[in-house]
């Protein structure tokens, strides 16, 4: 039986190490060629090192697959390009797009410094739009020379802490929560291209968040394993997932759903008296949803 991603060509960023690395594991495995990107630095985003890339990609050949390794700053635009034409130049072509790279650098709002918040916009939200955006311009110009669907997947990476939020995160939060606006507006954007954007929120033990969370038990290393987050990633970049896009897909050992985004909730005649506006607001208040708290139920 082929692989559900037989003979396409897929980059994942951030493939060195933990959900990445399932997922160029995953994909290889479905039949895919890969590029492994990994900048190879510390969680905190300091350093480059090719090897975990290059570890994966010997892994990768090791079952018979095609991989080569990419060490770029997917921040950096034109490294982020020149991700895009390796792909490219090596394979033939580019189907798949998963932006994975990512650093944490928490710290309670008080405390935060410009320069932890300004590595990790620039890692989430710069590492997502750079390949995005090369990738994108490489399918619209083989658009316009086929004149066909290019049958392309643009797979971003949000969290939990964006969608629903998550204290000492500001920083990472509004970076993935801005990834998810991200994804529906490009999603509607490059449709008429052939290409669906969608984004994953996984839950997962890696080096990121292995300090997370409470004593790492059994129960929780194997609901936490990046195995149960690849399968969707790897669905998502297969032509059978043609008419998903612009959705939020959480996945971990515990749960596989779709978030749903911002809706309009209760509403009152609009005023131009601030006056009248303490009691429109209590009245819409008492039937107002509350936010949703991190395991995606309202908070109490």
């Amino acid at each position: 039986m082929a692989g559900l991603c037989e003979g396409r060509v897929a980059i994942v960023t951030g493939g060195g190490r933990g959900i990445g690395r399932e997922y160029c594991l995953m994909l290889a495995a479905e039949g895919a060629k890969v590029v492994v990107n990994d900048l190879g630095g510390a969680r905190d985003g300091v350093g480059a090192d090719l090897g975990p890339a290059d570890e994966v990609v010997n892994e990768i050949r090791a079952m018979g697959g095609e991989a080569v390794a990419n060490g770029a700053d997917v921040s950096d635009w034109d490294q982020a390009k020149a991700m895009i034409d390796q792909a490219v130049s090596t394979f033939g072509k580019l189907d798949v797009l998963i932006n994975n790279a990512g650093i944490l650098r928490d710290r309670m709002l008080v405390n935060m410094t410009e320069a932890e918040w300004d590595a990790v916009i620039k890692v989430h939200l710069k590492g997502t739009f750079a390949p995005a955006h090369h990738a994108a311009v490489y399918w619209r110009e083989l658009n316009k020379e086929t004149g066909a669907p290019v049958n392309a997947r643009l797979i971003n990476t949000s969290s939990v802490s964006g969608i629903y939020g998550n204290i000492g995160q500001t920083n990472y939060g509004a970076a993935k929560m801005g990834i998810a606006a991200f994804t529906i507006i490009s999603a509607r954007e490059l449709r008429r291209y052939g290409v669906t954007v969608n984004a994953i929120a996984p839950g997962a033990l890696t080096r990121l968040t292995e300090d997370l969370g409470g004593p790492i038990t059994e129960e929780r290393k194997e609901s936490g394993d990046p195995k149960w987050v690849a399968p969707i990633a790897v669905w998502l970049a297969s032509e059978e997932s043609a008419e998903v896009s612009g959705r939020m897909f959480e996945a971990s050992g515990n749960v596989l759903a779709i978030a749903e985004g911002w809706h309009r909730g209760p509403t009152a005649k609009p005023t131009k008296d601030p006056h009248e506006m303490g009691a429109k607001v209590a009245e819409m208040m008492k039937t107002a949803r509350k936010n949703a708290g991190m395991n995606g139920m309202d908070l109490d």
